[in-house]
Formats: C-alpha cells, sequence, structure tokens
C-alpha cells in the first residue's frame, strides 16, 4: 500500500475541494505543494494531459480534475465518513449539474473581474453577481445545497470563498448586498472543521492576486 497523495497549490480552490472532501471522510494523505512556474516530474508523469494540478495518487494510481477526484473519494471510501454525494439519483444529477455550473463559470469569470479593465471589467462584475444570484436561488432556505447535509455541490463552490475578498475588493461590490443567503452559507460551512482548516486567509489570497497582477503587468 503507497498511501494517499495529493499534488496541489495552497491557494487553489480546485485544490481546496479535494482537500475538503478527503478531510469530510477521514482519510490522512500527503501534501505536495506543487510549483506552478517550474512543474514537478510526478506532476507531468501523473497527469499527462493537463499538467495541472489536483493530482490525487492513491496507492500509486492517479485521478485528475477536482470534481472527478471528489466523486473518487466519494467512491473509494463509501465505508468512511458521510457520503458527498445524494443517494438519490435525481438529487445526484442535480448536485452534478450545478457542480458543473460552477466549474465553468466562477473561477473564469472571477479571474476577468480582476484580470480586465473598463467596460470589460463591469461586465465581468455583472455576470459574476448573476451567477452567484443563480446559485443564491438554488440554494433558497436551505442550510446546505443538498438540503440539512454538507455535501458535494458545497465542497465544490465553498473553496471560492476565500476569493471573494479579492473579487470584491478588485471589482468594487459586495456579494454581501448582492447575495446575503450566500454569505451565510459560507459561514455555515466555515463551521466545518474540514473546511476552516483549509481554506487559506481571504487576505493572503488577494496578496496573490497582487503578485499575479504585477507579474501580468496590470495596473
Amino acid at each position: 500500500m503507497e498511501g494517499v497523495k495529493l499534488l496541489d497549490f495552497w491557494v487553489s480552490p480546485f485544490g481546496l475541494r479535494v482537500r475538503i472532501a478527503l478531510a469530510e471522510k477521514g482519510v490522512e494523505f500527503e501534501y505536495k505543494e506543487e510549483n506552478l512556474a517550474e512543474k514537478s516530474e510526478l506532476l507531468v508523469s501523473a497527469n499527462p494531459v493537463y499538467k495541472k494540478i489536483p493530482v490525487l495518487i492513491h496507492d500509486g494510481k492517479p485521478v485528475c480534475e477536482s470534481l472527478i477526484i471528489v466523486q473518487y473519494i466519494d467512491e473509494a471510501w463509501s465505508d468512511k465518513g458521510p457520503a458527498l454525494l445524494p443517494k438519490d439519483p435525481y438529487q445526484r444529477a442535480q448536485a452534478r449539474f450545478w457542480a458543473d455550473f460552477v466549474d465553468k463559470k466562477m473561477y473564469e469569470c472571477g479571474t476577468r473581474v480582476w484580470k480586465s479593465k473598463g467596460e470589460a471589467k463591469e461586465e465581468a462584475k455583472k455576470e459574476f453577481i448573476d451567477n452567484m444570484k443563480l446559485l443564491e436561488a438554488t440554494l433558497g432556505d436551505k442550510p446546505f445545497f443538498g438540503g440539512d447535509v454538507f455535501g458535494y455541490m458545497d465542497i465544490s463552490l465553498i473553496p471560492f470563498a476565500c476569493w471573494f475578498y479579492s473579487y470584491e475588493t478588485e471589482g468594487s461590490f459586495s456579494i454581501e448586498e448582492a447575495c446575503p443567503k450566500i454569505l451565510e452559507w459560507v459561514k455555515r460551512c466555515k463551521e466545518r472543521e474540514s473546511v476552516s482548516k483549509f481554506l487559506p486567509d481571504p487576505h493572503k489570497v488577494h496578496e496573490f492576486v497582487l503578485f499575479l497582477k504585477k507579474r501580468f503587468g496590470i495596473e
């Protein structure tokens, strides 16, 4: 048995999903911080198609892409911790649909909020808020996206909470004003040790964003 190893980067919302899922299942793992400017031979060999983090290596076998990894964790350790995906096929499909929505919309749109200027920034900001309002409507009055239980969809979205401060600061808007129920949901999620022990300080995330802006020559 070679155990469990995670190739990751500290601020990656995609890697955070995996860390939270492993913690929810009570699975111990070895964490390997990657230098994304000089990717390790292990990362390139473990994910030769995309050469991206996160990669979960379980007993020497690599699993790639964060949502696929979270589903793998739920199945591989089905006898440990709570189920991450709902048992009901329809609810499971809904969780996957909205997690896919987060994958396609949140990171790319959030990046445009801090990376663009002028009209493009305003468009990105409006799109980001519209996306958040859709998610808020989906959450409704439930404690978590799946109802009373923290699960797959929550894991897919909560890592972005540590980026909210950067999006708000760079975009000059307030998520709390636009989507107060989302912020209440964030607070509930942070009450879980699996979330609180891994989410980076939002101000440190913003320092990283400022580093990226300087690197890309964005004023």
